[in-house]
């Protein structure tokens, strides 16, 4: 006798079970329940992504609190997030449905809770799949340029701010397409996407700490990394002393953290077309978070302690990008170039998979206007309007960037990143407040 048939028969129970908790919350399965636990925690993993945030918002800290706000700040600011995420994951848990957040809102308050909820964590979301692409736009323009490749007569090796802007738009406008095509057409390949973006996010990072270790010829001091600040906003006349620091400089540093560790509520959104998932879906909430905490202090801290060249990295606006390509030798740049953009593309293709799972919940809901297309999935069980409709919007918000400033500063990127860890924040702490004001 062989164990196939039990293997089957436990499956077959386990998603049964999800199926009759799903019609307790008041809804029929309609997704493809097909993911298992690892594929729960790797979409939040990937989504968070240390090989995003980190990197596309390294010129937030490095700039408004320099590496105390990396090398402390990271630490600190991910127990907190820690902690968010425990309460979190007990409430999907308790309510594994895609809603979420704007769900556990109306189960635990009221329709206003619902709706305020939604709507903070659809833009959050949306920001996430536009901020990550064009973050990850940035990165192959400059890995492009390092390779000095003139494609299509794009010369991606230009110096002028402007043309750098259109290029890097451009590749953003082919990512969010690609990103939009492997949500639509491949969707049962997304649980294999995320499941390899956990090696390549594992891997990657060691890959960079050893080349980090090993290529540059000296180092920054631990005294350093840990004890240094910087002022270059503007702000408080440069101090970095004083309570305008402490207050206003150094928080605005903190973007770093907060917003590379938002998206883990991706494990929630696909709750259902999660095989177990009372508990496979809230462990990959909190998990994701916890391990992500990790593999991102040790990258950013092999950052820190490669940053030798402190005045070139600042005149070039404090970004990761200068980081390596000062402190790297001109191969071990482009090939950390190459992983910091492979991975970013992974983590936007996992947050279009969460922000439309989110759009579709909410327009099940009747939360959204035109929710009766929205609420739509295709024969293949993909909801394929929400997909198109978070690709849309994701690209209407980035056109701002294409314009950007006269010394190729794109604020409208900065500006998503900002918008999107407040909204998603406040649809995660809503919640967890209405809990526990009904104790």
């Amino acid at each position: 006798m062989t164990d196939e048939p039990l293997a089957t028969s436990t499956a077959t129970h386990v998603m049964g079970e999800d199926e009759r908790e799903l019609a307790s919350l008041g809804y029929k399965q309609e997704l493809h329940r097909g993911w298992s636990s690892f594929t729960n925690f790797a979409i939040s993993f990937t989504i968070i992504s240390v090989l995003a945030g980190p990197v596309t918002n390294f010129s937030f800290a490095w700039n408004a609190g320099g590496p105390v706000a990396i090398s402390i700040g990271w630490p600190v600011l991910c127990a907190f997030v820690l902690l968010v995420a425990f309460s979190m994951a007990e409430l999907t848990s308790a309510f594994p449905t895609a809603g979420g957040p704007y769900w556990w809102s109306a189960k635990l308050g009221s329709p206003g809770w619902s709706w305020i909820t939604g709507w903070m964590n659809i833009v959050g979301l949306v920001g996430i799949v536009a901020g990550v692409g064009y973050g990850a736009a940035i990165f192959l323009q400059a890995t492009l340029a390092d390779y000095n490749l003139n494609v299509l007569g794009v010369n991606f090796a230009t110096s002028n701010p402007s043309t750098i802007l259109h290029e890097t738009f451009l590749l953003f406008l082919i990512i969010l397409v690609g990103y939009t095509v492997v949500n639509i057409f491949a969707d049962r390949l997304l649980a294999i996407f995320n499941n390899v973006s956990v090696g390549w996010h594992v891997l990657g990072v060691l890959v960079i700490i050893g080349l980090v270790a090993f290529v540059p010829s000296h180092h920054q001091s631990a005294s350093w990394v840990f004890g240094t600040r910087f002022n270059n906003t503007g702000f408080h006349g440069g101090l970095t002393s004083g309570l305008g620091f402490w207050v206003y400089v150094l928080p605005l540093g903190f973007i770093l953290t907060m917003y590379t560790q938002t998206g883990y509520d991706a494990s929630a959104h696909t709750a259902e077309e999660t095989r177990g998932a009372a508990k496979a879906a809230a462990q990959g909430v909190w998990r994701s978070v916890f391990y992500s905490a990790i593999a991102g202090w040790a990258l950013l801290l092999a950052l820190l302690f490669s940053a030798t060249h402190v005045k070139g990295i600042t005149a070039a606006g404090g970004g990761a990008i200068p980081v390596v390509n000062l402190g790297l030798s001109a191969w071990a740049a482009k090939f950390t170039l190459i992983i910091f953009t492979v991975g970013q593309l992974f983590c936007g293709a996992a947050g279009l998979t969460s922000a439309s799972r989110t759009w579709y919940a909410f327009s099940r809901d009747r939360g959204m206007p035109g929710w009766g297309l929205f609420r739509r999935v295709n024969a293949k069980r993909v909801p394929l309007y929400a997909v198109l409709a978070v690709s849309v919007v994701s690209l209407i918000i980035t056109i701002p960037a294409y314009f950007g400033t006269k010394t190729g500063v794109p604020w409208a990127y900065f500006a998503i990143t900002a918008i999107c860890t407040v909204g998603l924040y406040l649809a995660y702490i809503i919640p967890v407040y209405l809990r526990l004001r009904a104790g």
